[in-house]
């Protein structure tokens, strides 16, 4: 059925039939709102949410059901809450066919979807729900809508943009869906502004406004420089890339919370896991401590949550697939890279305290906070509960103690490598004091966790039973 060729009233009906229901046995999952200061997400009921996602944007075209369901099941054991996949993929997703021989689009028109394809997705957003995870669904990657160097063709346009987001947004109203625009492109001008602001009215217009909507743009980018003050946009995300080590992902989110009206913000693509330095492995590789490094620099600068991505992972490499950028692990071995628990751990810390609180405050530190790899980054929560302090190399620094509430503050190291807290013990909150990890150098990363002693919370990476 061309859904451009029928009038509103009809498409709406031809919408509604294509509605998937909810997955058998599954714990419906709320659709996510924008917290109520404006800085994180959360669920329906108000119970924080903390978006951590895995980069898999190649899922719906490459894995099988089989291949999908150990892939989710791996992902939501490591602590991952958002799955970011794309449904017109990056690689040849209108002319290569997906692990059960179909195509997306009829004659590559966005008004002509082909139901047997959207099945399969339909089972892998089931699956995730069943799981507890929500999908960051993309509804196209760029080359789309601006080809640059992908593979397009361009099949975009205003018009038949706003009916693809109106298909999506009916089909999916009733799934735990976070809708990610953009597809590592940036708007070059009006028409391709044109596409992403009809696409979203298509999509508004499909889920009743049910979910939020966010724009994926190519790195180092932000969507704040294009659609901050577009209704539409729930939060913002930000690409800091893979061109260099120490890249001061910090910087995005401190500038966005500066932004009127205030919106979340987070990192949805650092360096990757195992991924060539600016994409020439005579660099070198990225590893499990600058995941960790762009993790804790952005959220303690103040993002809603963050986004992990393995080189091998988003391309689900194999031997029978041609290596994108130099990949050299099978998705299955590199589906266990360490980086990818340790953004667990780091879920686990933040939600180890009512992290909702935190704001971004270095000064904290007294006296350097360091530069490039050694820049240590620093939060508080408003009431003075608590504080974390990042040092990315062990390297010492002194902290102001009446930032925190109460007479006495419990101390605490955080290994952000194993998930494990040693505590200090107690001390009066007067003063300065200066703290020096076990270990320094690349690789030797370290959070400070001061507590307002009478709080009595958990041990650090610890949840309340």
């Amino acid at each position: 059925m061309k859904l451009s060729t029928l009038s509103p009233s009809c498409i709406c009906l031809a919408l509604l039939t294509s509605n998937i229901g909810s997955a058998a046995g599954a714990e419906k999952l709320s659709p996510l709102k924008v917290s109520p200061n404006q800085r994180f997400l959360s669920k329906q009921d108000g119970a924080p949410f903390f978006y951590l996602g895995d980069t898999a944007w190649e899922l719906f075209h490459r894995l099988n059901r089989k291949e999908t369901d150990f892939y989710l099941s791996n992902r939501v054991a490591k602590g991952f809450t958002v799955i970011q996949a794309v449904v017109l993929a990056e690689f040849d997703g209108l002319t290569v066919t997906n692990a059960y021989g179909h195509l997306p689009l009829e004659k590559n028109d966005p008004a002509q979807p082909v139901e047997a394809y959207f099945k399969d997705i339909d089972y892998v957003v089931n699956k995730a729900e069943e799981l507890g995870l929500y999908v960051g669904m993309l509804p196209t990657w760029g080359d789309k809508w601006n080809k640059k160097w992908g593979v397009g063709p361009e099949i975009f346009t205003p018009a038949n943009a706003e009916v693809f987001g109106a298909f999506l947004g009916n089909r999916y109203k009733a799934k735990p869906i976070i809708w990610i625009f953009g597809g590592d492109r940036n708007p070059e001008n009006d028409r391709h502004l044109e596409i992403i602001r009809a696409m979203a009215a298509g999509l508004k217009r499909g889920d009743d406004g049910n979910h939020l909507i966010t724009f994926h743009p190519q790195g180092p980018g932000n969507s704040a420089q294009w659609f901050h003050k577009d209704e539409w946009l729930g939060f913002n995300m930000v690409q800091s890339g893979h061109a260099a080590t120490n890249i001061p992902n910090y910087e995005f989110a401190a500038k966005n919370s500066g932004l009127t009206p205030q919106k979340p913000t987070l990192d949805g693509e650092p360096r990757y896991e195992d991924h060539p330095i600016n994409w020439k492995p005579a660099n070198g590789w990225f590893d499990d401590w600058d995941v960790r490094q762009a993790a804790y620099w952005s959220l303690l600068a103040g993002a809603c949550g963050h986004t992990y991505g393995n080189h091998n992972i988003w391309q689900f490499s194999q031997p029978d697939r041609k290596p994108i950028s130099s990949a050299r692990a099978h998705w299955k071995k590199a589906i266990d890279s360490p980086g990818a628990a340790q953004v667990g751990f780091a879920r686990r810390l933040f939600e180890s305290r009512p992290y909702q609180k935190l704001v971004p405050d270095q000064t904290i530190i007294v006296g350097d906070a360091g530069a490039e790899g050694d820049h240590i980054q620093a939060a508080r929560a408003q009431d003075g509960s608590f504080l974390f302090v990042y040092t990315p190399t062990g390297k010492p620094f002194t902290v102001q103690l009446s930032k925190i509430s109460g007479g006495r503050i419990r101390a605490s190291w955080f290994d952000p490598r194993t998930g494990e807290a040693a505590v200090l013990g107690e001390m009066p909150s007067l003063g300065n004091r200066k703290f020096e990890p076990s270990a320094q150098g690349r690789g030797n990363d370290w959070v400070l966790v001061l507590d307002d002693a009478a709080q009595h919370f958990p041990t650090p990476g610890e949840m309340k039973k």
